[in-house]
């Protein structure tokens, strides 16, 4: 269950951070103005809070596979809202991404 727990909080962190980069890109890049910037401060604020939540008490680790989840993250949100499409080499680097992600949380530990 702590597992499933992490994973649905990734997924939560990755919606905030890319979302919130998302708005703030929109507000800056495709000048949609100060609303959307500002949406984009309080979603990539609302990540900082979300990482908190994650069950294992080590910042680093828990940074450190959030990197992996938002590089795939932003693959998907690039798919799904602006309508990108990765080639085999952006999914082949987003499933090693993955894979990374299941080794620093989820790998058996002693101690």
């Amino acid at each position: 269950m702590l597992v499933l727990r992490s994973i649905a909080l990734f997924i939560l962190a990755a919606f905030c951070e890319i979302g919130g980069a998302w708005l703030v890109w929109q507000g800056v890049r495709e000048h949609r103005g100060a609303i959307f910037i500002g949406a984009g401060v309080i979603g990539l604020g609302v990540y900082g809070f979300v990482a908190t939540l994650q069950p294992d008490a080590h910042f680093g680790r828990i940074l450190a596979a959030y990197g992996g989840v938002f590089v795939a993250g932003s693959l998907i949100w690039g798919i799904v809202v602006d309508g990108y499409r990765p080639d085999r080499y952006d999914i082949l680097g987003a499933a090693i991404c993955l894979v990374g992600v299941a080794v620093i949380m989820y790998a058996p530990r002693t101690g």
